[in-house]
């Protein structure tokens, strides 16, 4: 697109307005429901995130693994009480944890004047790792985001270094974006960041392959799936 001094221009948006800020709202799917965190669910989270050998879930958050619930209360009340976030506590429907607290994930970078908003944070307990659950919590935040909202752009963001959050934003249909070097100091360490995202044009094509894989009928009777994200996001 060219404007009247023949210099290039990215495509008029018609009609657009700033987008909503999201609301901390309960969003519940077939295998996890996502409630705005609050005190009531420190005490799972520690339990599922915090033992002894869960050093390595900390590995690449801003804090080295809380050793008493008094520590993640004040890790957690900090997401509870910032202006510029919105977390949210995954509880598993199923599962030996259903019912209880056992990851996070947040909201961050919202940008209601661009349409953008970030995924973030995402803690997730050993039970709920590589479960149908973890990857519908992802699907409802960016449900509510592009369909309920009007988000034009949904981000998901990684330390470069951290292969399982890079192969789960591709499995999940972000397109990889870039790399920024000596983005962030974490932990004492440097950081680059991996940049993915899901642009509302694409994310049609990437609720549709969501909703096949999350149907009942991928599964078998012990939860097994039976294709593949990747086969339905191919289609």
């Amino acid at each position: 697109m060219t404007n009247a001094f023949g210099q290039a221009v990215g495509d008029e948006v018609p009609g657009w307005e700033p987008r909503p800020w999201p609301e901390p709202i309960v969003l519940t799917g077939r295998y996890v429901e996502l409630r705005p965190l609050s005190s009531a669910h420190y005490a799972d989270l520690f339990a599922a995130t915090c033992g002894p050998d869960d050093d390595d879930l900390w590995t690449y958050r801003p804090v080295p693994r809380p050793t008493s619930l008094a520590d993640l209360w004040m890790h957690l009340a900090a997401h509870v009480d910032a202006d510029d976030m919105v977390t949210f506590a995954l509880v598993p429907l199923e599962g030996e944890r259903a019912g209880k607290a056992t990851g996070i994930a947040s909201y961050l970078r919202i940008e209601p004047a661009h349409g953008q908003i970030e995924v973030a944070g995402v803690l997730l307990g050993r039970s709920l790792q590589r479960t149908r659950a973890a990857t519908e919590a992802i699907h409802l935040l960016m449900r509510y985001a592009f369909d309920d909202l009007g988000y034009r752009r949904f981000e998901w963001k990684c330390d470069s270094l951290n292969e399982p959050s890079r192969r789960a934003a591709q499995r999940l249909g972000f397109v990889e974006e870039g790399r920024f070097r000596n983005h962030m100091v974490t932990q004492g360490r440097n950081r680059d960041t991996d940049w993915f995202s899901v642009t509302d044009g694409e994310w049609p094509a990437v609720r549709s392959a969501h909703e096949r894989w999350l149907d009942p009928a991928n599964f078998d009777d012990a939860g097994a799936q039976l294709t593949s994200l990747r086969d339905h996001l191919a289609r």
